[in-house]
C-alpha cells in the first residue's frame, strides 16, 4: 500500500478548475516525481498534500489513515516534511540552528537535538558550514540546508518542490545522491521538478499533469515514450527525455 495517496482529487477556484480528479500514489522506498506544465496544478496538488490547500472534493490518505481534514502543522507529526520552491530558512541563524529548531520539535530518545541537526549536516554535506549564517551561502547548499531541516523531523514521506532550481550541474548532482540515498533507506520521496532529465534519471514513477489532470503515470520509461506527454511540453511528438 502507497503510504502517500491522493483520491479523486479536485481544487476549484472560482469558476476554474485547478486540479481536476487527480489521483497519486507515493511509495516508501522509492522517488516519485510530479511533472507537467507550467500550470498544471502541480503546486496546487502539492498543496492539498501537505495541508496548505484544502481540497474541493477528494481524500488523502498518509499510511492509510484518512489525513483530508487534518491540518499541514499536524500532518507534519505524523510523518510528513516538505520544503519549497523559494528558499525558507532563517537567515540570521546559523546553519546549525536552522536544523536545530527542527530537531528540537521531535525529540530523539537515543541522541540530543545538537547531536540529531549535527549528524544530519554531515549526511548532507554541510558540517564544516555549521557556524555559518544560513543567509551567506549558495544557492545549493542553501538547499541541502532546507533538506537537513526537513529531515530533522524523521518525516515518513518528503515532498520537495523544484528541488534543483537555481543549481548548478555539480550540485544537482549531489542533491540527487542524497535523495537516492534517502529512497534506498526506505523513505518515501515525492518531488514536482521541471528538470525532466533529472527527474526520468533519478524516479522510480511519475505523475504527468496537464490543465490540471492526469496525462499520464508510468515508469520513467514508459513516459518517455508517451506522445501525449511530449505533445503537452512541446506541441510536437518529441520524445519527452529531450526536454529541458
Amino acid at each position: 500500500m502507497p503510504i502517500l495517496e491522493a483520491r479523486e482529487i479536485s481544487v476549484r477556484f472560482g469558476g476554474h478548475m485547478a486540479v481536476d480528479n487527480v489521483d497519486l500514489d507515493v511509495e516508501a522506498g522509492q522517488i516519485t516525481g510530479l511533472i507537467g506544465p507550467n500550470g498544471a496544478g502541480k503546486t496546487t496538488t502539492f498543496n492539498v498534500l501537505t495541508g496548505l490547500q484544502p481540497a474541493t472534493t477528494g481524500r488523502v490518505y498518509l499510511g492509510g489513515d484518512d489525513i483530508t481534514e487534518v491540518p499541514a502543522h499536524r500532518r507534519a507529526r505524523l510523518g510528513m516534511a516538505r520544503t519549497f520552491q523559494r528558499l525558507e530558512l532563517f537567515g540570521t541563524l546559523s546553519v546549525l540552528d536552522n536544523v536545530l529548531v527542527a530537531a528540537e520539535l521531535v525529540p530523539d530518545e537515543g541522541a540530543s537535538p545538537v547531536e540529531v541537526a549535527s549528524a544530519l549536516l554531515e549526511r548532507v554535506g554541510l558540517a564544516h558550514l555549521s557556524a555559518q549564517r544560513a543567509d551567506s551561502l549558495s544557492t545549493g547548499n542553501a538547499r541541502l540546508l532546507e533538506l537537513a531541516r526537513a529531515l530533522a523531523g524523521r518525516p515518513k514521506v518528503i515532498l520537495l518542490d523544484e528541488p534543483a532550481s537555481g543549481l548548478d550541474d555539480h550540485e544537482t548532482d549531489r542533491f540527487a545522491d542524497i535523495l537516492v540515498d534517502l529512497a534506498q533507506a526506505g523513505m518515501a520521496v515525492l518531488i514536482v521538478e521541471h528538470d525532466v532529465p533529472l527527474v526520468m534519471r533519478l524516479c522510480d514513477a511519475i505523475t504527468v499533469l496537464n490543465f490540471g489532470s492526469v496525462l499520464a503515470a508510468g515508469t520513467p520509461a514508459e513516459i518517455q515514450s508517451n506522445a501525449q506527454v511530449a505533445d503537452a511540453y512541446l506541441g510536437q511528438g518529441t520524445d519527452v527525455g529531450a526536454v529541458g
